[in-house]
């Protein structure tokens, strides 16, 4: 008998974690919902803007090419150097491949870009860590990688 409450107990733990972890449709449309954000503020030119859409902190990591970058600034910084004006960022889309739920406010999009340009279309991968902070979804870590 103590085995089968036992084993009822962690049938239910385990079930009311991976209820935890499913993602809600209301979840999934505010990530896309800061994607679209990301992609509006590009083909705008706006880096400042698309830069909104990131945790303005020192604690911020986005993993390139050239290794990891950390802070809000730096990384701006960066993406302002590697795209210096319009013709330079052309045209993002994003297709998302994946959404999972880490916990409660933490979730792992998996996804690939297209940068449509005059001087050279780019494509690539990329992975974000997507963070719940005072109640506003931001990037608190991107790996953005573009193919060969």
């Amino acid at each position: 008998m103590r085995l089968f409450i036992s084993l009822f107990l962690i049938l239910i733990i385990s079930n009311s974690v991976i209820a935890n972890n499913k993602l809600s449709k209301k979840e999934r449309v505010e990530i896309n919902n800061l994607l679209d954000k990301q992609v509006a503020a590009w083909n705008d030119g706006n880096l400042e803007k698309f830069m909104d859409t990131y945790w303005n902190s020192e604690k911020l990591v986005f993993v390139g090419s050239g290794g990891p970058t950390y802070g809000w600034q730096a990384t701006l910084d960066n993406y302002k150097k590697r795209y210096p004006n319009k013709a330079a960022m052309g045209k993002l889309s994003f297709q998302i491949l994946d959404i999972s739920k880490i916990d409660k406010k933490t979730f792992f999009v998996i996804g690939r870009f297209e940068l449509t340009r005059e001087i050279g279309d780019l494509a690539g991968h990329f992975t974000l860590v997507i963070q719940k902070i005072n109640n506003e979804l931001l990037i608190i870590s991107d790996h953005s990688s573009v193919e060969n």
